[in-house]
């Protein structure tokens, strides 16, 4: 039976030692790194979301600032905030909720921001310098994916890790930071052929595609890393609901060694990791050395 990677621990010693660095570069530096958080519209389940990231940027000593707009909100005032926001000294990190109401091109907005305060990784410059080897801002998902793996694992160095899903979002990131630990990478998508035998190879699978326990046993190589970074709703009886991942937990953990739980696995690292870009951002933009 795999043992369970538990993101939501590992989450939490992150915040704790992110804590610990705010405070020393208040100390050394006076400076206390802030994060914008634009909300668009009453999507609920970014209300609760954006709820959590104030209390968890606050919780770790940095300022939340938050912009709640209507859904009526314009695309031309919404890039006048963003303009705004770049231009603001005290501001170090800029995050824009997404979904984004329909009459709003969310591409444009994402790269109406300073990259140097794209915090959540996806302005085309951040995604250039990932793609090179290049210094950026990385997306947030993929990295607390990332510092699970290596936690667990140590060096990925010459281990086949295969990443179920092509988005820009997880899964081109996800095999671009596999890239630079050294792995062998395999991107499998919609269009592939014989997505099960090409899953099976896999070391490490990492599952982004977003389709409700896709990754049945017959996907997995026992003794695999499994890394389930989907998170869907599906429904039970009696109008219950249950979150599930991409892969089918009790199916594959009796073949895997280590596994993510969803919920718990990655879904706790992407709020860590949007704290740990913000402090990054804060110190990169002022040309400060990150304490240790």
């Amino acid at each position: 039976m795999a043992s369970i990677i538990d993101g939501k621990a590992f989450a939490a010693t992150l915040r704790t030692h992110l804590a610990r660095r705010i405070a020393a570069l208040r100390h050394d530096e006076n400076i206390t790194p802030a994060l914008a958080v634009v909300l668009v519209g009453e999507d609920p389940a970014s209300q609760v979301y954006v709820r959590n990231k104030a209390a968890q940027t606050v919780e770790v000593g940095m300022r939340s600032i938050e912009h709640k707009l209507p859904a009526s909100t314009t695309q031309e005032a919404l890039l006048e905030l963003v303009a705004a926001l770049n231009a603001d000294a005290e501001v170090d990190g800029i995050l824009v909720q997404l979904p984004l109401p329909d009459h709003i091109d969310a591409d444009r907005v994402l790269e109406a921001i300073d990259p140097a305060k794209d915090v959540d990784g996806f302005h085309p410059l951040n995604a250039g310098r990932l793609a090179t080897g290049g210094t950026g801002l990385v997306p947030c998902t993929p990295l607390g994916a990332l510092m699970l793996l290596k936690d667990r694992l140590g060096s990925l160095s010459g281990l086949h890790a295969v990443v179920v899903g092509r988005s820009n979002i997880v899964g081109k990131p996800m095999a671009q930071l596999l890239l630079r630990e050294d792995c062998t990478v395999t991107i499998v998508h919609s269009r592939s052929r014989d997505a099960a035998a090409l899953c099976r190879q896999a070391d490490i699978l990492v599952a982004a595609v977003g389709r409700p326990r896709m990754i049945g046993a017959d996907w997995i190589k026992p003794g695999a890393t499994v890394i389930d970074v989907g998170i869907n709703r599906i429904a039970l009886d009696a109008g219950r609901t249950k979150l599930v991942g991409d892969v089918d937990f009790d199916v594959v953990a009796p073949l895997a060694a280590h596994i993510t739980p969803v919920p718990g696995g990655v879904g706790p690292m992407t709020i860590a990791c949007l704290l740990h870009n913000t402090l990054t951002a804060a110190c990169r933009r002022r040309g400060v050395e990150l304490p240790n």
